[in-house]
């Protein structure tokens, strides 16, 4: 009797919190817009935890010759998502109203698959969610941790490379 009476309490908490719209789903075919920003339909979707190169962002491999990394990032992400259907779980969304959400396509977490090639970084400022992931990339020495780079929020404020 206990069991049916925590099972009822449960059931009844999971109703109220998606009857209030506590976390949003998300799911369609998505366009990128960049590394960690996708649009699905009319949502504009901004991945948690995760901050990418920006669209003209450049880096420098390992021969010191630069490459625009935030266009790679933005590339690899269209290539994994590959027109299949991505679901996003949402509970927030930020000053440009865009949902903040864990995404997915065919169950891989995209948000941790983009850390883990080195084509994202943990956003630490917001989460702790990927910071294993990126450690592990930056062992490998994969994606943007093949070369230099500049922290894509040190980028928007204006911070470059050394020529």
């Amino acid at each position: 009797m206990k069991d049916l009476f925590l099972l009822t309490i449960l059931i009844c908490t999971l109703t109220m919190t998606s009857s209030y719209g506590q976390t949003q789903t998300v799911e369609g075919r998505a366009r990128v817009i960049d590394g960690d920003t996708i649009k699905i339909e009319k949502s504009r979707i901004r991945l948690h935890g995760i901050d990418a190169p920006e669209s003209k962002q450049r880096c420098k491999d390992k021969e010191l010759s630069y490459w625009l990394c935030g266009q790679a990032a933005t590339k690899a992400l269209r290539k994994k998502i590959n027109n299949r259907v991505v679901e996003c779980f949402s509970d927030k969304k930020d000053r440009y109203k865009r949902h903040i959400a864990i995404c997915s396509v065919d169950g891989m977490n995209l948000n941790q698959w983009l850390v883990l090639n080195g084509w994202a970084i943990a956003y630490r400022k917001y989460s702790r969610d990927y910071v294993e992931a990126e450690t592990a990339a930056k062992s490998i020495e994969t994606g943007i941790w093949a070369g230099e780079f500049v922290l894509p929020w040190e980028w928007r404020r204006g911070k470059r490379l050394k020529q």
